[in-house]
């Protein structure tokens, strides 16, 4: 029993950690702010409950607070399920087409990818959200689409009653003459209905959420569109990136074979059917998946392994000649380095003069790549990658790994 309940201590711990986060700390915010207000305009100023339309009105917008939190809870809470930690496949032969992971100690299933934020290795992984502080993969990948539909819906909603409770209680106040409007807030109303005169305050309150309502209608409702584009096509959003390195690979070697995505079941319905079901719980087991014709179920997984080799053939050796603390935005690089910073949540890492480390991609002023370690720390499992500028490093004459010219040898490859 004591195991059991310090379990659980742990757990709600857990959980509240997870709600203490920027992500969904603003996120929660601005939900309240537009649901709050939406409420309060509505049945103060424009539609007031003693009417069958002002009723029905606030069932609904109650309604899209409560559809919203459920599936955004849901998403959160519910996470993208984890592959066990030690899992391996039951034939020992599967294993040479899967990649190993260090940290958690066993084969990542088909589909699957660590995640740096979780520290776990995710069931379908498609990205980490920080407005959730979760992974959304396998699991709660329909909990999550579902708020980025009811998200846009509820604020345009919200937005309706801001504009109409702005424009019906101003409508009286405003005076028209030659030159000038003149707009009188602190105007006693005609109707002496509310309680609660509409003045300064309530005017800026409601005008503060309506910007609210009208970014998070673009932003989120832009997600919504990229998610259902992936889902349509069974894919997520880092199989999209492998199925465009796998075209990337076989048009730089001009190899004669031809990759196609296993996961695609050919109708977009069906694929639909693989997230979103009637009792809620996705198909599969997020491990095993079905497959289109002349694929298997290592089809990506093999993919996925060549990439790595190829990645580790073009990656080129730089030796590191200026230190780096690591800073998001280094002031003391540049300013075009400072403004240039990758916009992206992936780590930058810290460069000592003399270290070598292998360079993978990049941009104008910032590269991505590998430190190179000792061998106990790879036998450790460590990996230390990430953003570096590239004012930080040059470019070694002779690539130790492969012992060939870097500007020569690996462009024919």
């Amino acid at each position: 029993m004591n195991a059991l309940s310090s379990f659980i201590r742990f757990e709600n711990l857990q959980e509240l950690k997870r709600v203490c986060h920027w992500g969904p700390v603003i996120a929660l915010t601005v939900i309240a702010v537009c649901s709050t207000m939406a409420i309060l305009d509505s049945i103060l100023w424009y539609w007031p409950l003693d009417t069958t339309g002002g009723s029905v009105n606030f069932i609904i917008l109650i309604n899209w607070t409560v559809l919203i939190l459920y599936n955004y809870f849901n998403a959160m809470f519910v996470g993208p399920g984890y592959i066990p930690l030690g899992w391996k496949p039951e034939s020992p032969k599967d294993c040479m087409c899967l990649q190993y992971c260090r940290v958690c100690q066993g084969f990542k299933a088909p589909r699957s990818h660590h995640c740096r934020k979780c520290n776990r290795c995710v069931m379908k992984m498609d990205h980490h959200c920080p407005w959730i502080n979760n992974c959304c993969g396998h699991q709660n990948h329909a909990y999550f689409t579902s708020f980025l539909i009811l998200a846009p819906l509820g604020c345009i909603h919200a937005a309706v009653i801001f504009i109409m409770t702005m424009y019906t209680q101003l409508y009286d106040r405003i005076s028209f003459g030659w030159s000038s409007v003149k707009i009188d807030m602190s105007a006693v109303k005609r109707d002496q209905r509310p309680i609660i005169p509409f003045g300064v305050c309530a005017f800026a309150t409601s005008l503060f959420a309506l910007g609210l309502a009208l970014g998070t209608t673009i932003a989120v409702g832009m997600l919504f569109f990229i998610q259902m584009k992936v889902i349509l096509r069974n894919r997520t959003s880092i199989e999209v990136w492998i199925e465009e390195k796998a075209k990337d690979r076989i048009q730089y070697y001009q190899t004669e074979e031809e990759f196609i995505f296993p996961y695609d079941l050919g109708s977009k319905w069906e694929n639909f059917k693989q997230v979103f079901t009637w009792s809620g719980i996705p198909e599969g087991d997020g491990i095993e998946w079905p497959v289109r014709e002349k694929c298997d179920q290592y089809t990506l997984t093999i993919e996925q392994l060549k990439q790595k080799a190829d990645k580790r053939v073009r990656s080129v050796q730089y030796r590191v000649i200026e230190d780096y603390s690591g800073a998001c935005c280094p002031l003391n690089k540049g300013v075009k380095t400072f403004f240039t910073t990758p916009c992206t949540e992936e780590p930058r890492i810290r460069l000592r003069k003399g270290e070598m480390i292998f360079a993978t991609r990049g941009l104008k002023r910032w590269m991505y790549g590998d430190k190179a370690l000792n061998d106990e720390q790879v036998k450790a499992g460590v990996r230390v990658r990430g953003w570096f500028p590239r004012r930080c490093v040059e470019k070694c004459l002779y690539d130790t790994v492969n012992d060939l010219p870097v500007n020569e040898e690996k462009k024919d490859r």
